[in-house]
């Protein structure tokens, strides 16, 4: 089933892409989805432990699951004043 994913910040740097499309599995989970993206993308495990995770604009856990068309949003930690 296809879900677009959404990255931001150095994450959009390291895949090179601010989204892309991917097919996953019925019945995946978010963490899925990201664990298929980091073994395309392998700088991208350094920001497994801080990311946060949204599905369809609304925050969400790694292990939620994910539905036919959508939308994946990775975000890696924001520091700043």
């Amino acid at each position: 089933m296809p879900v677009t994913i959404r990255l931001f910040a150095r994450l959009r740097d390291v895949v090179g892409s601010p989204d892309v499309s991917r097919d996953v599995a019925a019945g995946a989970s978010i963490r899925a989805v990201w664990e298929d993206l980091v073994a395309e993308h392998p700088d991208l495990a350094a920001y497994t432990r801080v990311i946060s995770c949204a599905r369809n604009a609304e925050y969400a856990k790694l292990d939620d699951p994910v539905a036919d068309g959508d939308e994946i949003a990775f975000l890696p930690p924001v520091s700043g004043g």
